[in-house]
């Protein structure tokens, strides 16, 4: 095996030369073109929140209407195909937190695992985000017992579940796992 490897090195290299300029342009074309064309001409950032739920919510909500309304889909997108991981849709989160007075930290750990983000002012104000993408096979279990764990290990009961999806079938599975948790109705879960 190891042998075989070293004499396919260019395969490898050609893997990781393919997966940097994918990254490069998710976070570096992509992001920079979302933030010139629709962070810039918005008050986005000069909008005040009072708790870090509301601050949160309120940049969820705006990075959902970018999403769903003015074409911010594309960023999720590379070669035409969705992306595959939780975290580039953390990090192009993590770009709505400019001018804030809010304490954002990713993957922030207090001994039970790491929460996405937790969003805080203070010991007493504190918001945990964790997002998840409907493809995600273990779905339904992270949303019915992973951010309760979360909200323990933070001494918090506020948490946010974001769950992106790509088309109807990944909405109709989402649909149902809600359903069968009774969380329908959860005001918590974008």
């Amino acid at each position: 095996f190891i042998k075989s490897k070293e004499e396919n090195k260019e395969g490898a290299k050609n893997i990781s030369k393919q997966k940097v300029e994918q990254t490069e342009t998710i976070f570096i074309h992509q992001i920079s073109n979302f933030v010139e064309k629709l962070l810039e001409n918005t008050d986005f950032y000069s909008i005040p929140a009072k708790s870090s739920y509301e601050e949160a919510l309120q940049r969820i909500e705006f990075l959902k209407q970018v999403i769903e309304k003015n074409d911010g889909y594309r960023l999720f997108y590379v070669d035409g195909n969705p992306i595959k991981r939780e975290e580039d849709l953390q990090i192009i989160y993590r770009l709505t937190w400019f001018a804030s007075d809010f304490d954002v930290n990713r993957e922030a750990n207090n001994g039970r695992g790491p929460v996405d983000y937790a969003i805080s002012k203070g010991a007493n104000d504190k918001t945990l985000i964790e997002f998840k993408l409907a493809s995600n096979s273990k779905l339904k279990q992270n949303l019915e017992n992973q951010v309760k764990i979360y909200e323990e290990a933070n001494n918090t009961k506020s948490s946010i579940k974001v769950i992106l999806y790509f088309d109807a079938s990944e909405f109709t599975k989402v649909q149902k796992i809600l359903k069968e948790l009774k969380l329908e109705k959860d005001k918590n879960i974008i």
